[in-house]
């Protein structure tokens, strides 16, 4: 703007000039005399400056008096402590330790399943029998045997402590007994294993293979049974984190086919680096909060890795960086009853983010005022109006 009316000044001077001075500098160039071309062009850059000088001190004095001057239109927000938590985002599988598949421990016909899917069971309860193969019978003509055997020793001990008999006898009926009790205790360890008993408590969530069916050791699935009572999530952590993530850490777990989200806490970190991909592994407790989260559901994990009760957040669209790498940012001082202000940059360090905020750890102190809206349109030490 000021170019163009200086161009206007210039042409009215010239015109102002009147015929004359036109038709001279018409004669001087149809003379075609070098030097007085010279002077007169030496002349008018003479005058053209003159010209801008004035012009520069008219615009100095209309700056100094004009209130309504236009001048770069910004917002601001004031910095202030607030406590700032950082949440490490992971993925993870609901897990319970307390999910198996119990196999038979004996070849033979499934005779009889006493449960059904969805019952609750206790420890140690009796869910299946495997047919014995005639172990029942044998127990019981063997412990006849060993009864026998066991009145056979009483009697023979009375008599050898009252001297009576030979040492001989006495320990034929002790070496019979003994064997006899071995002999029950081995036919009641295999008839042990014809039943399929629960390992702990739970529910039955499936009856695997039917009643009547041929099962064989460590190949047929009978029953699974489930506890919903002690689940957790297990997450691989990056080692960079091996400091931070620690025992008792707050953790945010959210559900996405339930959209729900619980609160819970780090009950294992584990000692193990995994060289493949240098992370290490962590369980979170989960409650069955209902029954609703079940094993295999997945979850998104927060992991509270970093706490600063003082810290300064501010928008990290607003921070800008030069040539050298450094980071910067714009802050006001100097407003006056009209909301002029001076933009002053300041370097900063940043720290940790947390969706659009970014943690200021140098540069920017509590109560300063940071230029929002307009902050990559202002200059240092230019003069602006808050709109806030």
């Amino acid at each position: 703007m000021k170019k163009i009316l200086s161009i206007l000044t210039i042409s009215l001077i010239i015109l102002s000039c009147g015929k004359d001075n036109a038709k001279s500098i018409e004669k001087i160039i149809e003379e075609g005399n070098l030097q007085d071309l010279r002077s007169k062009r030496t002349e008018i850059i003479t005058e053209q400056q003159e010209v801008t000088n004035k012009l520069k001190q008219i615009d100095k004095a209309i700056a100094a008096l004009d209130s309504v001057k236009k001048l770069p239109l910004v917002t601001t927000i004031i910095a202030k402590d607030t406590l700032f938590n950082h949440y490490l985002e992971l993925q993870g599988n609901v897990e319970t330790k307390k999910n198996i598949v119990l196999y038979p421990e004996m070849s033979g016909i499934l005779t009889r399943i006493y449960v059904k899917q969805g019952q609750k069971v206790s420890k140690g309860q009796l869910l299946a029998r495997i047919d014995d193969g005639g172990l029942s019978q044998q127990l019981s003509q063997v412990e006849v045997q060993a009864q026998l055997a066991k009145t056979t020793f009483d009697r023979q001990k009375r008599l050898w402590e009252q001297k009576i008999g030979s040492e001989i006898q006495f320990l034929e009926a002790k070496t019979n007994f003994e064997a006899q009790q071995n002999v029950v205790s081995q036919i009641k360890r295999q008839l042990a294993r014809t039943t399929v008993n629960a390992p702990f408590s739970g529910v039955i969530d499936d009856i695997i293979t039917e009643q009547g069916s041929v099962v064989s050791p460590g190949q047929t699935p009978v029953i699974r049974i489930v506890n919903l009572d002690d689940m957790y999530i297990e997450t691989e952590v990056p080692e960079r984190y091996i400091t931070s993530i620690t025992i008792g850490k707050d953790v945010e777990v959210y559900f996405p086919v339930l959209n729900k989200t619980i609160t819970t806490k780090i009950r294992q970190v584990g000692n193990y680096i995994n060289p493949n991909n240098r992370s290490f592994m962590v369980e979170i407790g989960v409650p069955s909060n209902g029954g609703t989260v079940k094993p295999n559901l997945t979850a998104k994990v927060k992991i509270n890795d970093y706490t600063n009760e003082k810290a300064i957040l501010i928008p990290q669209s607003i921070i800008s960086e030069n040539a050298e790498g450094d980071q910067y940012t714009y802050v006001t001082s100097g407003k006056n009853s009209e909301n002029i202000a001076e933009a002053k940059r300041v370097i900063i360090k940043t720290g940790k983010t947390q969706g659009d905020l970014i943690e200021i750890t140098e540069g920017v102190l509590n109560g300063d005022a940071v230029i929002s809206e307009g902050a990559r349109s202002v200059k240092d030490g230019q003069k602006v109006k808050i709109l806030n």
